[in-house]
């Protein structure tokens, strides 16, 4: 093929690109207020179970939030669903990273709280499918990924908001090969994006008492992207007289992590896609590991709440997941929890975790024969919940921690 043909076969596959995208920025300027879940009865939870050890630990997760929602599922205010369907093989069966029959009931949710899924990778025999994540937060708009990252002995209590829908996400799949030669991928940011998730951040500060924000982009080298978002930042931040910003480039920020003397310095911080995605895992990292840390994806009209974790689909090959660590899906129930109104019983959800998994560990999670099962870990969480004394239980684990 010539290199003009070639040149015109890029430009039209790049123009579809862009036509699509400018459909999305007009659909995100009449996008809807913020759902009341105040008003809904009865919430409708959704729980999927995804690949590997996601069924495992997301039932176990069912178990021990309906026990602490009991009075709420009896009296019908909470209903708790499970649909099934987004394992790797139904996906791969309907060529669709998200089925629509699959899709359809998740719709009918207000929320999900979703174990880990499976996206296939180059050379690895399933089909080309988008990630189930990414096409489940444009789907259902679910534009702020949200991770709180606390260890008291450190004195860390960092709050990431990372933009879920733009960057180099939103057409992952839809990149180019050129030539055999040339391989090109794009990347997507966009004023209405960058304007809503760094208020969301501003608002969290304002909200929780925090009187700093973290902008973390590239946009000495990537002037036009991440240029856009920084500079969104500087208008957003006029609206919150109070709370100071500061920028960070990623490279030194992933540094900056794990500097003990920086590390107080944090608060809240937002960032795009791709940056959010690398620095959250090494924030939880820093926390304890993937393992310990959950997700919030929230939308105006839907959230979905998750481990962030892989599937760990050795452990099922070899007879282990009765032993997977549930630790970081109920982290994301316990934000679930928060989000649809029930802050308290969230709350002492997340003291329970940092009891049962960091300070007391009564019982071990080892993901083998030589720890506890899923089942007898949630059994630890719900009784811990349970205690009258679990504020001082808390306190000394901070005092032990600090």
């Amino acid at each position: 093929m010539a290199d003009n043909q070639i040149i015109d076969a890029a430009k039209e596959h790049f123009g579809e690109v862009v036509a699509q995208q400018l459909e999305r920025v007009e659909r995100l300027k009449n996008e809807p207020d913020w759902l009341d879940y105040s008003s809904i009865s009865p919430i409708v939870v959704g729980m999927l179970g995804g690949d590997g050890i996601g069924p495992r630990i997301s039932a176990e997760s069912q178990t021990v939030l309906e026990h602490l929602l009991k009075e709420e599922v009896d009296s019908g205010k909470v209903e708790f669903r499970v649909i099934d369907g987004l394992t790797i093989e139904n996906r791969a069966e309907h060529l669709q990273s998200i089925p629509d029959d699959v899709l359809a009931e998740i719709k009918d949710c207000h929320v999900t709280l979703k174990g880990p899924t499976h996206t296939p990778e180059q050379g690895d025999g399933w089909p080309n499918l988008e990630s189930a994540n990414v096409s489940m937060r444009k789907e259902l708009d679910l534009f702020a990924n949200i991770r709180p990252v606390r260890i008291p002995s450190q004195g860390i209590d960092w709050t990431f908001f990372r933009e879920n829908t733009e960057d180099m996400y939103a057409v992952g799949s839809q990149g180019l090969n050129v030539t055999e030669d040339l391989a090109m991928d794009f990347r997507v940011i966009t004023t209405q994006g960058s304007r809503r998730i760094i208020d969301a951040a501003f608002a969290h500060a304002r909200r929780t008492g925090r009187d700093r924000v973290t902008i973390v982009t590239k946009a000495n080298i990537v002037k036009t992207t991440d240029g856009k978002f920084l500079d969104i930042a500087r208008e957003v931040s006029e609206n919150y007289p109070g709370i100071e910003w500061d920028g960070w480039y990623i490279d030194i920020m992933t540094a900056a992590l794990i500097n003990p003397a920086r590390q107080q310095d944090f608060q809240v911080l937002a960032l795009p896609n791709l940056y959010g995605d690398i620095l959250t895992d090494e924030a939880a990292q820093i926390q304890g590991g993937v393992g310990t840390a959950g997700s919030a994806n929230v939308g105006k009209q839907y959230a979905m709440f998750e481990a962030i974790h892989g599937s760990a689909p050795r452990m099922v090959r070899e007879g282990r997941d009765q032993y997977a660590d549930p630790s970081s899906l109920l982290r994301a129930g316990a934000m679930m929890l928060e989000h649809i109104g029930y802050a308290d019983i969230g709350s002492k959800l997340h003291k329970a975790i940092d009891i049962c998994g960091q300070y007391e560990r009564k019982i071990v999670m080892t993901g083998r024969s030589t720890g506890s099962t899923s089942a007898e870990f949630g059994q630890y969480l719900m009784d811990t919940v349970a205690d009258p004394s679990i504020e001082d239980r808390w306190q000394e684990y901070v005092d032990a921690s600090g």
